[in-house]
């Protein structure tokens, strides 16, 4: 296919059908007792050999276009060995071998610089000193990135990695493998997917309730956000005044890497109920009655690809095709959960609490009444209501709690930061597509995973289609967030009344 080139066939992507791994213990180790560290060692010691035979050696920079590939079946060895490891330990611990092992040559970068930087003190020709620049970008290759070259040449290598890198994500937030040399080799190999599965490459595919049954079912079982209960619900789901979307790679149609279900309606929505309700299909659709669009669910099907703008890019491209079907449609916004925010509180409560051995969150007349309800301090007995779903039961406490909440929650998508950027994952996702904090809702989401995420809470990003632009270049220039009149308000009451 032109523009892939000759490692990225269909049958190459996507073919490889690596056997299920059986369940193993989460942060299982090598070893334990003699026999197990035995065993351990020679298994280590068939990682280094493997790695020592597979890894390509780096060819001098004279001989770099005329070097032959290696064998395919060096790479094979590779795919077959770690498709073999069951425990996430074993393959964590061949990551962090091929990583430390098999990485930039440093006594190579070094050399070279000298050179370049002794080159920049001499008049000499441009062209040399190019090529001396050319020599130390080849040194700065490391290893391992011939080898994820030469695989993904092998049938369906690009899907190999992809779990692979998955397996690398799932290592590092267990802890099994950490250090700047997994992380360099994260790096590099997001950088490699991100060019495989550039929007180039991607096409964009509605699903009806027409589409293929294998296609259906992929979606229902890679819905993240709001899970599909029954056919009868995905039904709905991709029925009148719905849409769905996904993305597949052009060399593989009908594979789903990131899906996104959009709900036509008469106006913003506040809450998901109405939404995901249990209520036949809708038999026909009437255009007069949708001026506007909810993005409502957003997951990624490959947690390997994640980190390529796959999201990004599928947000903005759904966005033009409702604009051509629905000339008239003017108004765009996301519905979305609010992940963290109840950690987030926890958090703070329980700061509070040894701290100053009371509330700084809330107005004297705020915690007085909740006392009242909860029958002991407010920092310590809202720590274990809020740490379940059974809050929600009185309503004394709801009404009781709308209002601090709500003005903490606002803090939270508005104020708090990791590196100048907003600290929840999808406040940022959609504040980097240029969106704004529009509406913060309450009980809008009543689902047990909404109470004890979000407390309930959920969240309009609004998409004007003549702003994202400009929003988007503010925020990942300036971190400059931008939010609406009511977003602020309830940021200044809570600057305002809490103590913090």
């Amino acid at each position: 296919m032109q523009g892939l080139g000759p490692a990225l066939t269909a049958r190459r992507l996507f073919s490889l059908r690596l056997p299920p791994r059986p369940p193993r213990p989460v942060g299982s180790r090598l070893s334990s007792g003699p026999a197990e560290a035995a065993e351990a060692g020679a298994l280590e010691r068939a990682m280094d050999e493997l790695l020592r035979r597979a890894v390509p050696a780096t060819p001098a920079y004279e001989l770099r276009e005329k070097t032959p590939a290696p064998a395919e079946g060096q790479c094979a060895d590779f795919v077959s060995f770690y498709g073999g490891l069951a425990e996430a330990a074993e393959r964590a611990e061949l990551l962090s071998r091929l990583a430390r092992g098999f990485g930039v040559d440093h006594g190579q970068v070094a050399e070279q610089s000298a050179g370049v930087l002794e080159l920049r003190e001499q008049p000499r020709e441009a062209a040399v000193l190019l090529q001396a620049e050319d020599r130390l970008r080849y040194a700065l290759v490391p290893r391992y990135r011939g080898l994820f070259h030469h695989i993904s040449k092998l049938d369906g290598g690009v899907r190999f990695l992809v779990r692979l890198r998955a397996d690398l994500l799932e290592a590092q937030a267990l802890k099994l493998v950490e250090g700047p040399h997994v992380r360099e080799m994260n790096g590099v190999l997001k950088g490699m997917l991100s060019e495989w599965f550039s929007s180039g490459f991607l096409s964009l595919e509605r699903v009806t309730w027409h589409s293929p049954c294998e296609v259906l079912q992929k979606i229902s079982e890679s819905e993240a956000v709001h899970p599909v209960k029954n056919w009868m619900d995905m039904k709905r789901r991709v029925g009148p005044y719905r849409r769905c979307y996904f993305f597949s790679h052009c060399a593989a149609p009908e594979e789903p890497l990131v899906v996104l279900h959009v709900a036509l309606t008469g106006e913003i929505s506040s809450n998901i109920q109405a939404i995901v309700k249990d209520c036949p299909p809708a038999d026909t659709e009437e255009r007069s009655k949708i001026s506007a669009a909810i993005f409502y669910s957003i997951s990624l099907t490959q947690p390997g690809l994640q980190g390529v703008e796959l999201g990004t890019v599928l947000v903005k491209r759904v966005l033009k095709e409702l604009q051509k079907e629905f000339p008239h449609l003017g108004t765009f916004s996301s519905l979305s959960p609010i992940p963290g925010f109840t950690k987030w509180l926890l958090g703070l409560l329980n700061s509070q609490a040894k701290e100053h051995g009371r509330s700084e969150l809330f107005t004297d007349s705020e915690c007085k009444e909740i006392t009242e309800i909860t029958g002991g301090p407010i920092n310590e007995t809202l720590k274990v209501f809020l740490s379940s779903s059974e809050w929600v039961k009185s309503e004394r406490l709801v009404r009781a709690l709308q209002a601090p909440l709500m003005r903490l929650c606002a803090w939270y998508l508005y104020g708090e930061k990791h590196r100048g950027f907003a600290l929840n994952p999808v406040a940022n996702f959609h504040l980097q597509n240029g969106a704004t904090i529009w509406r913060i809702n309450w009980m809008a989401d009543a689902s047990l995973k909404g109470i004890t995420s979000s407390c309930g809470l959920m969240v309009n990003y609004r998409y004007y289609p003549g702003e994202t632009a400009t929003n988007s270049t503010s925020y990942l220039c300036s971190k400059n967030i931008k939010a609406s009149e009511q977003v602020l308000s309830l940021v200044a009451q809570f600057q305002k009344n809490s103590k913090l």
